[in-house]
């Protein structure tokens, strides 16, 4: 039997269990980890990839085959996307750059290092949209201590950008963020809402057709008095956001009222759903990789 810990929770509005199997344990699914980040699902292969920032390794996991490397060294890398080839795009602390790998890990190509001619901070999470714009934030995290490599900005500012599928030019979306962190679309992606961890709340923008954003403000505020910042964030098939944050991961409605948390028994940076049934909510915090039913399906590219 897999080793499991309590689920514990704090609940704000009853709907919170409609979402949320409250009587489900936590399954530990592995441990001993550095700092891990950026899990992604395959549905195709059953595989989950995901990094460990600090051990600079990205991981593969399924229920078949157990753990493995899939990349290493990984110059730190911290969040993953995929897209509908089934390529990944990770986000490089160490080298400030944005690749995209082949399903294996063995070639990748670089996507993105610079903006005009001085070089990104760290590219930090990353999200693909349908048409194969790809959006991601780039923070100063990457270039701390512990988490990057210590080294002072070209750029002098946090933003967030989308790479044109079709042009394949960088485009500065917003250079407002203290620390922009997770980010996601809405089921329609129409908007694109965006963490700023420094900050502690959930910004949104209306996407307009060209790719640019407009009309951000401030859609949610993650609060509380236990450890965690928001950081990795997704919406749930229901439209449900999930964003890490004080105590583990919060849960808000379409209209950005916060249901409840569930309290991790360690800081959490990111998460996505698995399993066939997209139910299980895969879990990065800190040492850890954990496991939770939850009742509302997740969405997946690939």
């Amino acid at each position: 039997m897999p080793e499991t810990c309590k689920l514990e929770t704090c609940i704000y509005d009853n709907r919170f269990k409609d979402i949320i199997d409250v009587t489900r344990d936590i399954e530990v699914v592995e441990s001993g980890f550095c700092f891990v980040e950026g899990p992604i699902w395959n549905s195709k292969t059953a595989e989950l990839t995901f990094s460990d920032i600090i051990c600079n390794t990205q991981y593969r996991w399924s229920e078949a085959s157990g753990l493995s490397v899939f990349r290493r060294p990984s110059y730190m890398a911290n969040g993953n996307s995929s897209d509908a080839q089934g390529r990944i795009v990770t986000c490089e602390h160490a080298t400030s750059r944005l690749i995209r790998s082949n399903g294996n890990g063995s070639n990748y190509e670089v996507l993105a290092t610079h903006y005009g001619d001085k070089q990104l901070n760290s590219p930090n999470d990353v999200i693909i949209h349908s048409n194969g714009d790809i959006y991601f934030t780039d923070p100063m995290s990457g270039r701390s201590e512990g988490y990057g490599v210590p080294r002072e900005s070209e750029l002098g500012y946090a933003g967030v950008y989308r790479l044109g599928a079709k042009t394949n030019e960088l485009y500065l979306l917003v250079d407002d963020f203290e620390l922009p962190n997770g980010l996601c679309f809405s089921l329609d992606e129409k908007q694109l809402f965006v963490n700023d961890t420094r900050k502690q709340h959930i910004r949104i923008f209306d996407i307009t057709e060209n790719g640019t954003l407009e009309n951000g403000r401030v859609w949610a505020e993650t609060k509380g008095d236990w450890e965690g910042v928001p950081d990795g964030m997704k919406l749930d098939s229901g439209g449900n956001l999930f964003t890490t944050g004080p105590g583990g991961m919060q849960v808000f409605d379409s209209e950005g009222k916060c249901l409840g948390v569930i309290l991790m028994p360690e800081k959490t940076a990111n998460f996505c759903w698995g399993d066939d049934d997209l139910k299980s909510l895969y879990l990065t915090a800190s040492s850890s990789l954990y496991k939770l039913r939850t009742k509302v399906s997740g969405k997946t590219v690939v």
